[in-house]
């Protein structure tokens, strides 16, 4: 036995060892009973129910994310079926069934991987076994961990063992992915959810288990491992087990940064500050600093993500409690950081750094994508005011251009050059008298800027499909109205239905179309152009069907003019620099 096994205090005393072998921390302080199972109380509440009501089924489905406690829950149900003094709910964890189970050695309690043992062989032999009565105990029981990686054949051939299997057997299935197991198996099966294990719980199990090793350890330190288990508690043990390998009788928040390649609290603040002032160079000179100190670049991008996600959480109105990187304590310093970028900033800043964590795994180039990435948010705009203006614009009533940020003097002073300038001509430049058809000549200044008129809807038939189509795009300005514009061919499949076909070269357009809030978009657009209801069916044409395809209808030029001139940047722009439109470009496709 270890020292620690005698530590009647810790709510799970460690395991013994076998042999004076080592045995590491998460396997040592692995939950014993029912009661000591953390996080998942909804599961043994509902467990020893059943053994108290003489109610266990024949199988059961236990699911979550890894390192949550279901492969444990399973052995002490197993000991909880088949001890000495029960079935009990609360097994006596002395006996010597009790024992074997713990340690994975029991001769009627059979773990078997299902990802090394997924074929119908290995299945067929278990189907002849299950007829073979336990050796010592109350029931044999198969503990299928993974069981989501059987094949299809195997689980066709377990379906029906596991709809009346003998009196004497109970099946227990451990999956992370509870999504590919068949529906045919999930029918047959009491299926238990563990949830993410909570922050405070996991501190608290992480201070037993120092104090049971006789290390101290700062409460930040182990909230900071607490974290980045991600509700994981054997993640959080393992993380542990790491740090009692340095030797230190004292775990500080230093050894944590240094484990796991992170950046301190305040190099990660001043970072962020100068983020948040638009202050590229000194952001860079933060990183190299950072990176001097031994901080990984992707880590230190990690905590930026973490970091900025807690912001947005702050920036509508969240609790501290919903905090998952960062310490309640820092609650004010994200409000008002928040508060300065605005809510479409800081989600822009975390497409960039989550774009920029997806590239760093294909590249060997990491310092320069985490430079580029510090640039990009460095230099963006207070996209919550953009947002504004773009919504002005589409309205149709005259909106003044934003003032420019002070913290940028070289890109202030050119913007506002070039709109004096602007200003200038205009005043110099006699009126113009308006053209036939205005939307191609000069365009008259804000004053006389009218709210566009309602179009009258168009009937939808065969031959107003590509006219609806584009009346539909013309009031969207956004992603959306981009892809949608890709499309090859728009038909009218049955009435109130269209078919849009995309090449295959354009798929992704077509996965972006159709996820259901650009969905949802694209359909009011075409109800208020057609005045009803309409739905949309996406496909991709086959290489065949491309090459046959007939091209797309070319619009007038004049058309096109005056299409375009009649969007509100465009017209904005007009406006501003006293231009027109005189020809349009068509990107190649």
């Amino acid at each position: 036995m270890s020292a620690h096994d005698a530590n009647s205090d810790s709510p799970a005393a460690p395991a013994p060892d076998r042999a004076g072998q080592y045995v590491v921390v998460a396997r040592r302080y692995r939950p014993r009973t029912f009661e000591e199972l953390i996080g998942q109380e909804h599961v043994a509440r509902a467990l020893t129910g059943a053994i108290a009501a003489n109610r266990v089924g024949h199988a059961y489905l236990f699911t979550g994310a890894r390192g949550v406690g279901k492969t444990s829950a399973a052995r002490i149900l197993a000991k909880a079926l088949n001890c000495q003094q029960g079935p009990t709910a609360t097994p006596c964890n002395e006996c010597d069934i009790c024992q074997s189970i713990a340690a994975g050695s029991d001769v009627d309690v059979l773990e078997i991987d299902g990802a090394s043992n997924r074929g119908i062989d290995e299945i067929r032999q278990l189907r002849q076994n299950v007829s073979i009565r336990p050796s010592r105990a109350r029931y044999k029981i198969y503990i299928i961990d993974e069981v989501h990686m059987l094949t299809r054949e195997a689980f066709n051939a377990l379906l029906k063992t596991l709809e009346e299997p003998p009196e004497h057997v109970k099946f227990i299935f451990c999956t992370t992915e509870a999504t590919k197991i068949p529906i045919t198996i999930l029918s047959r099966c009491q299926r238990f959810d563990f949830a993410g294990i909570q922050l405070p719980s996991i501190i608290a199990r992480l201070r037993q288990i120092v104090e049971a090793e006789g290390v101290t350890a700062d409460d930040e330190a182990l909230a900071m491992l607490a974290r980045r288990a991600a509700g994981s508690m054997r993640d959080s043990q393992s993380l542990l087990e790491q740090l009692l390998g340095f030797g230190g009788r004292h775990i500080t928040t230093a050894d944590v940064h240094t484990m796991l390649g992170t950046a301190g609290d305040v190099r990660l603040a001043g970072l962020v500050g100068h983020l948040v002032a638009r202050d590229a160079r000194q952001a860079i000179a933060d990183l190299d600093l950072a990176l001097t100190e031994g901080v990984d670049v992707g880590q230190l991008l990690e905590q930026l993500l973490g970091y900025f996600r807690d912001c947005m959480t702050a920036a509508v109105g969240c609790p501290p409690d919903a905090f998952l990187h960062t310490a309640p304590a820092e609650h004010e310093r994200l409000t008002e950081a928040g508060k300065e970028l605005g809510l479409e900033t800081v989600l822009a800043i975390m497409q960039i750094l989550d774009h920029t964590l997806a590239r760093l795994r294909y590249s060997t180039q990491s310092r320069t994508l985490a430079e580029m990435a510090l640039v990009r948010i460095a230099n963006l705009e207070n996209l919550d005011a953009l947002a504004d203006l773009v919504a002005q614009m589409r309205s149709g009533v005259a909106v003044d251009l934003p003032e420019t940020r002070p913290a940028r003097p070289s890109i202030g002073s050119s913007a506002a050059a070039i709109s004096d300038a602007a200003a200038k001509k205009k005043a110099e430049l006699p009126p113009r008298a308006p053209e036939p058809n205005g939307a191609l000549s000069g365009v008259n200044g804000p004053d006389s800027v009218e709210p566009r008129r309602a179009q009258e809807p168009i009937a939808l038939s065969t031959a107003s499909v590509d006219a609806i189509w584009r009346r539909a795009l013309e009031s969207l300005s956004d992603l959306a109205a981009e892809n949608a514009a890709l499309c090859e061919s728009v038909t009218l499949a049955a009435p109130n239905r269209l078919v849009i076909a995309f090449r295959p070269k354009y798929t992704a357009c077509r996965v972006f179309c159709e996820r259901p809030d650009q969905l949802a978009k694209l359909q009011a657009a075409l109800a208020e152009a057609a005045g009803g209801t309409i739905q949309i069916e996406f496909n991709t044409l086959k290489e065949e069907e491309t090459a046959t395809a007939a091209p797309r209808r070319a619009v007038p030029n004049r058309q096109r003019l005056a299409e375009k001139a009649e969007h509100p940047l465009v017209r904005r722009a007009a406006e501003l620099f006293d231009a027109r439109v005189v020809r349009v470009e068509e990107q190649d496709g």
